[in-house]
């Protein structure tokens, strides 16, 4: 593989010294972007976007050329795994994705297919490998997957869900089945960041968008402890350096001192956590990402890059920190607000990287 030219961000996830704060942005390839929107129209839908391994590399270089990114991520969506177990992903326009199966009971945990992501997700490694290719050591590629209590509440619920009834009925009054799916997806997603890994991939996150929504206790038995079982099965070094492993529970601040004992190198928090509140909580055993709120993007330039001088102020002085907003970036963002948001980090983020 060619010689990493920038590997801010691979330092800074391991707390090494960096020159300056390294910064990505959840969703960087998404729909605010205008050629973006014509690479979607040209591939004729969602999916078959991500499935063309050609134009997912495309729009996961895309950014890049506007925008000194420290890290490409892989273009793909989080329920590529469910759809590979069988339930057959489909996308509803103004409504988000769907299945046309559902996980709901023994029997239907017990149709699932067997699946090895090497096979079944194919096309999410061709992917990979023509980033890598594409990137000619650049910047880092982040491969990535949902987490499987996430996985598992799209799956029990048929697509998206407001108030999570189906899934958590299933976890209070049926653990043992809800256990047996965690598993399974548990295992899948260890298989699938390790194949991803072996295509190329130079780190992953576990998006747990929906833990959130779960009680202390609960997240700690439905959420954290699958986590925590990918995490324990992946490779720890690929290409003679270090994988490290975000894990971004939405909503998780509350919870940052387990999170940070759950084996990955870096805990992504939103933004609804403090960042000074979280460092001092958790010290240097892990680093930490994020935080700025996504909506800020719609602020001008001058209250953009306040916020960015206010987020690194709290982090402080050292290594550990990558820039990223608290959640995605949504699709009316003005590209010109994510160019101040991204000088911004670079201008003034030096100064705490002096020794």
């Amino acid at each position: 593989m060619t010689e990493l030219k920038n590997d801010r961000f691979l330092r800074a996830l391991l707390r090494q010294p960096v020159d300056r704060t390294p910064l990505w942005m959840m969703r960087q390839a998404g729909r605010y972007l205008p050629e973006y929107r014509a690479t979607r129209k040209q591939a004729g839908s969602f999916l078959d976007l991500c499935k063309n391994a050609e134009l997912a590399c495309e729009v996961t270089l895309q950014p890049l050329r506007r925008y000194p990114m420290d890290a490409a991520i892989l273009f793909s969506d989080i329920l590529t795994i469910p759809d590979a177990l069988g339930l057959g992903l489909y996308f509803e326009e103004g409504e988000g994705p769907r299945f046309r199966k559902t996980v709901r009971s023994a029997e239907d945990l017990a149709g699932l297919n067997d699946i090895k992501a090497a096979d079944d997700l194919s096309y999410v490694m061709d992917a990979v490998r023509t980033i890598r290719n594409a990137l000619n050591g650049a910047v880092p590629l982040i491969g990535f997957s949902g987490s499987p209590w996430t996985l598992a509440t799209y799956m029990v619920e048929g697509g998206s869900s407001k108030d999570f009834s189906r899934v958590k009925s299933m976890a209070y009054d049926k653990p043992e089945l809800m256990h047996e799916l965690l598993t399974v997806l548990a295992d899948a997603v260890a298989d699938y960041l390790t194949a991803q890994i072996e295509a190329g991939a130079q780190a992953v996150q576990i998006f747990d968008t929906w833990g959130g929504s779960l009680s202390a206790a609960a997240y700690k038995e439905f959420s954290l402890k699958y986590m925590q079982r990918i995490v324990a099965r992946l490779p720890r070094e690929s290409e003679g350096r270090a994988v490290p492993v975000i894990v971004f529970t939405k909503g998780g601040g509350q919870w940052l001192p387990v999170i940070a004992d759950c084996g990955a190198h870096a805990v992504g928090i939103d933004w609804t956590t403090d960042i000074a509140a979280a460092r001092q909580l958790i010290g240097d055993r892990v680093a930490l990402q994020g935080n700025m709120d996504p909506m800020m993007l719609f602020a001008s330039p001058t209250r953009i890059r306040d916020e960015v001088a206010s987020i690194l102020a709290g982090f402080g002085h050292g290594s550990g920190h990558v820039f990223n907003l608290g959640h995605g970036i949504t699709p009316g963002v003005n590209p010109d607000h994510v160019t101040a948001f991204v000088d911004a980090v670079i201008e003034l983020s030096p100064q705490y990287h002096q020794s």
